[in-house]
């Protein structure tokens, strides 16, 4: 087997833990976590919030694969830097719709009530 051959397969592997991860998190009974060592907030339907992040972890997974099938071409080859650069953004975009879209919409209407100046967050539904 050849070295970029090799390359690719652990790549995929990565890649698999992954999709590993979703099919995980889709089956999960308690909120999953998405960023490390940070407490997961209180979600108003738990079942929603882990498809939601169950399928971000696949199209990530997914994604993740796809970008290394320029390993298979050869080990100097320019085409490495678009799997680079496209992991990063992929992380980003990743990051951002867990931020913009999930967190959001399944944060309990709990979490917005600040209990010292009976007060509700404007930001949250």
């Amino acid at each position: 087997m050849e070295g970029k051959t090799i390359g690719f397969i652990i790549w995929c592997i990565l890649g698999s833990m992954f999709l590993c991860l979703a099919v995980y998190s889709w089956f999960s009974k308690k909120p999953m976590r998405f960023w490390a060592n940070a407490e997961v907030f209180e979600v108003s339907d738990v079942k929603k919030y882990n498809y939601a992040v169950s399928k971000l972890f696949c199209v990530f997974g997914i994604v993740l694969i796809a970008l290394g099938i320029p390993l298979l071409i050869g080990q100097n080859s320019a085409w490495i830097l678009f799997s680079i650069i496209g992991i990063m953004i992929e992380s980003i975009i990743a990051m951002v719709v867990y931020s913009l879209r999930i967190e959001k919409k399944y944060l309990s209407f709990r979490n917005c009530v600040d209990t010292e100046n009976d007060s509700i967050n404007i930001h949250c539904k």
